[in-house]
């Protein structure tokens, strides 16, 4: 039940996006684009209240929960900068909106905004391991948390390839080319 109802909340939050969106820039009606969208946090409440329910019915916490627990954490970090992300891209391509703002390519702009995006990404396993500790405390000492204690440490390990990965973009910045290597 939870890795179906994993499936609904990402397809729903598609739908939402596209509903949204179409709502905004093909009926002329930008409020209830917004109102729709505003929906989307929504589908993670639903979420977390099925997996707290499966947990309480006497489930096993296995992979799922895990599952639950990262896709939450990464549609509450994430999923704004995602429809704000395919909004520029939809009003851009379809409706004459500006292009979208691309991110810098060079030097210590580019690293900016590396640490940026990892701190998104960082925020999103900090949440998914919190909620998952608090599905470890809510299953207590009789359970086997196991899978729930190995979500944990990938969700460390997708914090220390954010890190990483926006270190070296402090350490070895990217060069502008010259203006003789353009030609």
């Amino acid at each position: 039940m939870i890795v179906a109802l994993i499936i609904a909340c990402e397809v729903g939050f598609w739908v939402l996006l596209a509903v949204g969106l179409a709502l905004r820039y093909v009926a002329k009606m930008p409020r209830a684009g917004v109102v729709v969208l505003l929906c989307e946090p929504v589908l993670e409440l639903v979420l977390f209240v099925a997996t707290a329910i499966d947990l309480k019915n006497g489930a096993e916490p296995d992979m799922k929960h895990g599952i639950a627990a990262a896709y939450i954490g990464f549609s509450v970090a994430l999923g704004h900068q995602t429809i704000k992300w395919v909004d520029a891209r939809v009003a851009h391509r379809f409706f004459d909106g500006p292009p979208p703002v691309k991110p810098p390519r060079y030097g210590m702009a580019r690293a900016v905004h590396e640490w940026k995006t990892a701190a998104r990404w960082m925020l999103a396993a900090v949440i998914a391991m919190a909620l998952l500790q608090g599905a470890i405390w809510y299953v207590g000492d009789d359970g086997d948390i196991g899978s729930l204690r190995e979500w944990q440490t990938r969700m460390l390990f997708m914090i220390g390839i954010n890190v990483v990965i926006a270190l070296s973009y402090t350490l070895w910045p990217k060069r502008e080319p010259a203006a003789s290597d353009a030609q």
